[in-house]
Protein backbone atom coordinates (compact mmCIF):
# COMPACT_ATOMS: atom_id res chain seq x y z
CA UNK A 1 0.00 0.00 0.00
CA UNK A 2 1.53 3.56 -1.26
CA UNK A 3 2.32 6.47 0.77
CA UNK A 4 -1.42 8.14 -0.73
CA UNK A 5 -3.23 5.10 -0.35
CA UNK A 6 -2.32 4.88 3.41
CA UNK A 7 -3.14 8.67 4.31
CA UNK A 8 -6.75 8.10 1.90
CA UNK A 9 -7.42 4.96 4.37
CA UNK A 10 -6.39 6.87 7.58
CA UNK A 11 -8.93 9.40 6.59
CA UNK A 12 -11.67 7.17 5.75
CA UNK A 13 -11.55 5.18 9.13
CA UNK A 14 -11.59 9.01 10.74
CA UNK A 15 -15.07 9.40 8.70
CA UNK A 16 -16.16 5.89 9.12
CA UNK A 17 -15.20 5.55 13.10
CA UNK A 18 -18.47 4.26 14.04
CA UNK A 19 -19.44 1.95 11.41
CA UNK A 20 -15.75 0.06 12.07
CA UNK A 21 -16.25 -1.26 15.35
CA UNK A 22 -17.46 -4.81 14.00
CA UNK A 23 -13.79 -4.80 12.72
CA UNK A 24 -14.46 -5.84 9.14
CA UNK A 25 -12.33 -8.25 7.02
CA UNK A 26 -11.46 -5.16 4.89
CA UNK A 27 -10.30 -2.93 7.72
CA UNK A 28 -8.10 -6.30 9.20
CA UNK A 29 -6.55 -6.41 6.02
CA UNK A 30 -5.79 -2.63 5.39
CA UNK A 31 -4.05 -2.79 9.06
CA UNK A 32 -2.50 -5.73 8.35
CA UNK A 33 -1.03 -4.30 5.24
CA UNK A 34 -0.36 -0.92 6.84
CA UNK A 35 1.92 -3.40 10.01
CA UNK A 36 3.83 -4.97 6.40
CA UNK A 37 4.66 -1.44 5.68
CA UNK A 38 5.80 -0.04 8.86
CA UNK A 39 7.76 -3.18 9.99
CA UNK A 40 9.80 -3.02 6.39
CA UNK A 41 10.52 0.58 7.22
CA UNK A 42 11.96 -0.32 10.27
CA UNK A 43 14.22 -2.66 8.95
CA UNK A 44 15.16 -0.31 5.92
CA UNK A 45 15.88 2.74 8.74
CA UNK A 46 17.75 0.89 10.99
CA UNK A 47 19.75 -0.63 8.43
CA UNK A 48 20.56 2.78 6.72
CA UNK A 49 21.36 4.06 9.97
CA UNK A 50 23.80 0.75 10.56
CA UNK A 51 22.26 1.78 14.71
CA UNK A 52 18.59 1.48 16.43
CA UNK A 53 16.59 -1.32 18.17
CA UNK A 54 14.98 -3.70 15.24
CA UNK A 55 13.90 -6.50 17.63
CA UNK A 56 11.83 -4.31 20.03
CA UNK A 57 10.45 -2.36 17.20
CA UNK A 58 9.22 -5.40 15.29
CA UNK A 59 7.06 -6.57 18.33
CA UNK A 60 5.22 -3.81 19.04
CA UNK A 61 4.13 -2.85 15.09
CA UNK A 62 0.55 -4.43 15.15
CA UNK A 63 0.39 -2.54 18.22
CA UNK A 64 0.91 0.82 17.12
CA UNK A 65 -1.02 0.32 13.75
CA UNK A 66 -4.07 -0.72 15.35
CA UNK A 67 -3.98 2.43 17.76
CA UNK A 68 -3.09 5.25 15.01
CA UNK A 69 -5.09 3.61 12.28
CA UNK A 70 -8.37 2.76 14.16
CA UNK A 71 -8.62 3.34 17.86
CA UNK A 72 -7.34 6.92 18.63
CA UNK A 73 -8.74 9.73 18.27
CA UNK A 74 -6.02 12.23 16.18
CA UNK A 75 -5.47 14.15 13.07
CA UNK A 76 -1.86 13.57 11.41
CA UNK A 77 -2.29 16.18 9.49
CA UNK A 78 -2.94 18.18 12.77
CA UNK A 79 -1.02 16.87 14.90
CA UNK A 80 -1.01 18.87 17.49
CA UNK A 81 -4.61 19.34 17.19
CA UNK A 82 -6.24 19.64 20.93
CA UNK A 83 -9.13 17.69 21.26
CA UNK A 84 -6.71 14.35 20.12
CA UNK A 85 -5.65 11.15 22.02
CA UNK A 86 -2.36 11.09 23.43
CA UNK A 87 0.23 8.57 23.23
CA UNK A 88 3.35 7.88 24.78
CA UNK A 89 5.78 5.51 23.95
CA UNK A 90 7.75 5.00 26.99
CA UNK A 91 9.77 2.13 25.44
CA UNK A 92 11.42 4.90 23.21
CA UNK A 93 14.17 2.79 22.19
CA UNK A 94 11.18 1.33 19.78
CA UNK A 95 11.38 5.32 17.89
CA UNK A 96 11.32 3.10 14.58
CA UNK A 97 8.07 1.64 15.13
CA UNK A 98 6.82 5.10 15.95
CA UNK A 99 8.31 6.80 13.17
CA UNK A 100 7.22 4.26 10.72
CA UNK A 101 3.94 4.71 11.86
CA UNK A 102 3.23 8.17 12.14
CA UNK A 103 4.75 8.70 8.48
CA UNK A 104 2.73 6.01 7.14
CA UNK A 105 -0.44 7.38 9.35
CA UNK A 106 0.19 11.13 7.50
CA UNK A 107 1.79 12.83 9.90
CA UNK A 108 5.53 13.89 8.01
CA UNK A 109 6.82 12.33 4.89
CA UNK A 110 7.85 8.73 4.55
CA UNK A 111 10.90 9.66 2.73
CA UNK A 112 12.07 11.65 5.47
CA UNK A 113 12.02 7.96 7.46
CA UNK A 114 15.50 7.78 5.52
CA UNK A 115 17.27 10.56 7.71
CA UNK A 116 16.53 8.21 11.00
CA UNK A 117 19.45 8.83 13.33
CA UNK A 118 21.04 11.78 10.92
CA UNK A 119 22.81 14.45 12.84
CA UNK A 120 20.39 17.15 12.56
CA UNK A 121 16.94 15.28 11.52
CA UNK A 122 13.84 15.00 13.07
CA UNK A 123 14.29 11.00 13.97
CA UNK A 124 16.71 11.03 16.65
CA UNK A 125 17.60 7.40 18.13
CA UNK A 126 14.71 8.18 20.75
CA UNK A 127 11.46 10.50 20.54
CA UNK A 128 12.25 13.81 20.96
CA UNK A 129 8.69 16.05 20.96
CA UNK A 130 10.02 18.97 20.18
CA UNK A 131 11.39 18.33 16.58
CA UNK A 132 9.22 15.22 15.60
CA UNK A 133 5.45 16.15 14.81
CA UNK A 134 2.78 13.42 16.22
CA UNK A 135 5.66 12.81 19.23
CA UNK A 136 3.77 13.58 22.54
CA UNK A 137 6.85 13.60 25.16
CA UNK A 138 10.45 12.96 24.83
CA UNK A 139 11.50 9.28 25.96
CA UNK A 140 14.11 6.92 26.46
CA UNK A 141 15.00 7.04 30.17
CA UNK A 142 13.01 4.04 30.82
CA UNK A 143 10.31 3.50 33.51
CA UNK A 144 9.13 7.36 33.18
CA UNK A 145 6.59 7.04 30.16
CA UNK A 146 3.84 5.53 32.58
CA UNK A 147 3.99 8.64 35.05
CA UNK A 148 4.00 11.31 32.22
CA UNK A 149 0.95 9.07 31.01
CA UNK A 150 -0.86 9.04 33.71
CA UNK A 151 0.13 12.71 34.25
CA UNK A 152 -1.49 13.82 31.25
CA UNK A 153 -4.57 11.68 31.94
CA UNK A 154 -5.24 13.16 35.12
CA UNK A 155 -5.08 16.48 33.67
CA UNK A 156 -7.78 16.01 31.08
CA UNK A 157 -9.69 14.00 34.37
CA UNK A 158 -9.51 17.36 36.39
CA UNK A 159 -10.51 19.54 32.68
CA UNK A 160 -13.67 17.62 32.32
CA UNK A 161 -12.32 16.64 29.19
CA UNK A 162 -12.63 13.00 27.62
CA UNK A 163 -9.00 13.23 25.82
CA UNK A 164 -7.78 9.39 26.03
CA UNK A 165 -4.37 8.60 26.87
CA UNK A 166 -2.39 5.56 25.81
CA UNK A 167 1.31 4.47 26.92
CA UNK A 168 3.36 1.36 25.40
CA UNK A 169 5.23 0.32 27.98
CA UNK A 170 8.19 -2.55 27.58
CA UNK A 171 8.15 -5.78 29.84
CA UNK A 172 11.75 -5.28 30.53
CA UNK A 173 10.62 -1.72 31.31
CA UNK A 174 8.73 -3.13 34.21
CA UNK A 175 11.91 -3.59 36.48
CA UNK A 176 11.82 0.26 37.37
CA UNK A 177 9.66 1.33 40.46
CA UNK A 178 8.60 4.39 39.01
CA UNK A 179 6.21 2.55 37.02
CA UNK A 180 4.80 0.81 40.18
CA UNK A 181 4.03 4.39 41.39
CA UNK A 182 2.30 5.66 38.71
CA UNK A 183 0.21 2.55 38.44
CA UNK A 184 -0.62 2.93 42.32
CA UNK A 185 -1.19 6.65 41.93
CA UNK A 186 -3.39 6.11 38.73
CA UNK A 187 -5.78 3.69 40.56
CA UNK A 188 -5.57 5.52 44.02
CA UNK A 189 -6.93 8.91 42.01
CA UNK A 190 -9.58 6.51 39.62
CA UNK A 191 -8.41 7.63 36.55
CA UNK A 192 -10.06 5.52 34.23
CA UNK A 193 -8.97 7.44 30.96
CA UNK A 194 -5.55 5.91 30.35
CA UNK A 195 -4.92 2.57 28.73
CA UNK A 196 -1.38 0.95 29.23
CA UNK A 197 -0.47 -1.45 26.60
CA UNK A 198 2.42 -4.18 27.32
CA UNK A 199 4.83 -5.14 25.42
CA UNK A 200 5.56 -8.64 26.18
CA UNK A 201 7.88 -9.81 24.49
CA UNK A 202 10.02 -11.66 26.99
CA UNK A 203 13.65 -10.32 26.08
CA UNK A 204 15.59 -6.79 27.29
CA UNK A 205 18.68 -5.59 26.82
CA UNK A 206 20.60 -7.98 29.25
CA UNK A 207 19.10 -11.13 28.69
CA UNK A 208 15.42 -12.91 29.05
CA UNK A 209 13.37 -10.93 31.04
CA UNK A 210 12.74 -13.52 33.52
CA UNK A 211 16.11 -13.84 33.90
CA UNK A 212 17.36 -10.62 34.96
CA UNK A 213 14.32 -10.13 37.25
CA UNK A 214 11.11 -12.39 36.88
CA UNK A 215 7.87 -10.52 36.75
CA UNK A 216 5.29 -13.12 36.70
CA UNK A 217 2.25 -13.36 37.41
CA UNK A 218 2.38 -10.55 35.63
CA UNK A 219 -1.60 -10.05 34.98
CA UNK A 220 -2.50 -9.96 39.18
CA UNK A 221 0.29 -8.14 39.80
CA UNK A 222 -1.52 -5.27 37.96
CA UNK A 223 -4.40 -6.38 39.55
CA UNK A 224 -3.75 -6.31 43.30
CA UNK A 225 -2.59 -2.23 41.95
CA UNK A 226 -6.33 -2.26 41.25
CA UNK A 227 -6.00 -1.97 37.18
CA UNK A 228 -8.45 -3.84 34.57
CA UNK A 229 -6.47 -6.26 33.04
CA UNK A 230 -6.60 -8.10 29.59
CA UNK A 231 -4.43 -10.29 28.05
CA UNK A 232 -3.94 -10.55 24.25
CA UNK A 233 -1.84 -11.79 21.18
CA UNK A 234 0.04 -8.71 20.51
CA UNK A 235 0.36 -9.78 16.71
CA UNK A 236 -3.18 -10.79 16.13
CA UNK A 237 -4.76 -7.29 14.92
CA UNK A 238 -8.73 -8.49 14.82
CA UNK A 239 -7.59 -9.50 18.71
CA UNK A 240 -6.00 -6.09 19.59
CA UNK A 241 -9.01 -4.35 18.14
CA UNK A 242 -11.83 -6.24 20.22
CA UNK A 243 -9.39 -6.24 22.98
CA UNK A 244 -9.06 -2.08 22.80
CA UNK A 245 -12.95 -1.97 22.38
CA UNK A 246 -13.87 -4.05 25.38
CA UNK A 247 -11.21 -2.20 27.38
CA UNK A 248 -13.51 0.76 27.10
CA UNK A 249 -16.74 -0.63 28.28
CA UNK A 250 -17.63 0.44 32.30
CA UNK A 251 -14.41 2.13 32.56
CA UNK A 252 -14.35 2.39 36.56
CA UNK A 253 -11.01 1.20 36.66
CA UNK A 254 -7.42 1.96 34.43
CA UNK A 255 -6.62 -0.56 31.78
CA UNK A 256 -3.77 -2.08 31.19
CA UNK A 257 -3.61 -4.65 28.05
CA UNK A 258 -0.47 -7.43 28.05
CA UNK A 259 0.11 -8.17 24.47
CA UNK A 260 2.09 -11.26 23.79
CA UNK A 261 4.31 -10.31 21.50
CA UNK A 262 8.02 -11.66 20.06
CA UNK A 263 10.85 -9.97 19.47
CA UNK A 264 11.85 -9.52 15.37
CA UNK A 265 8.36 -10.65 14.73
CA UNK A 266 7.89 -11.35 11.06
CA UNK A 267 11.65 -12.45 10.07
CA UNK A 268 12.96 -16.08 10.89
CA UNK A 269 16.07 -15.47 11.84
CA UNK A 270 15.24 -12.44 14.40
CA UNK A 271 12.54 -13.68 15.98
CA UNK A 272 13.64 -14.33 19.70
CA UNK A 273 17.08 -13.52 18.83
CA UNK A 274 18.18 -11.55 21.73
CA UNK A 275 21.48 -10.66 20.04
CA UNK A 276 19.31 -8.03 17.96
CA UNK A 277 17.97 -6.07 20.72
CA UNK A 278 20.09 -2.81 19.50
CA UNK A 279 21.43 -4.11 15.95
CA UNK A 280 20.08 -3.79 12.92
CA UNK A 281 20.52 -6.17 9.76
CA UNK A 282 23.83 -6.87 8.11
CA UNK A 283 23.27 -5.38 4.33
CA UNK A 284 22.82 -8.44 2.72
CA UNK A 285 20.13 -9.39 4.75
CA UNK A 286 18.14 -6.56 4.21
CA UNK A 287 16.26 -8.09 1.03
CA UNK A 288 15.63 -11.01 2.67
CA UNK A 289 14.23 -9.76 5.52
CA UNK A 290 11.69 -7.54 4.19
CA UNK A 291 10.51 -9.96 1.97
CA UNK A 292 9.79 -12.18 5.15
CA UNK A 293 7.76 -9.68 6.03
CA UNK A 294 5.71 -9.23 3.18
CA UNK A 295 4.71 -12.41 3.48
CA UNK A 296 3.36 -11.79 7.34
Amino acid sequence: MDMAKLIEFRVNLLKERSSLLKHSVELVRGLKEAAIAVGQEIVKMTSNANSGHLGGSLSCVDILVALYFHQLNHNPRNPSWPGRDRFVLSKGHAAPALYGTLALSGCFPREELKTFRDIDSRLQGHPDNKKTPGVEISTGSLGQGLAVAVGMALGFKLAGKNNQVYALVGDGELDEGEIWEAAMFASHHKIVNITVLVDRNHGQNDGRTEEVMSIEPLAAKWASFGWKVFEVDGHNIKNILNVLDRSMENRSKPTVIIAQTVKGKGISFVEGNDDYHAKPLPKELVAQAIAELGKR
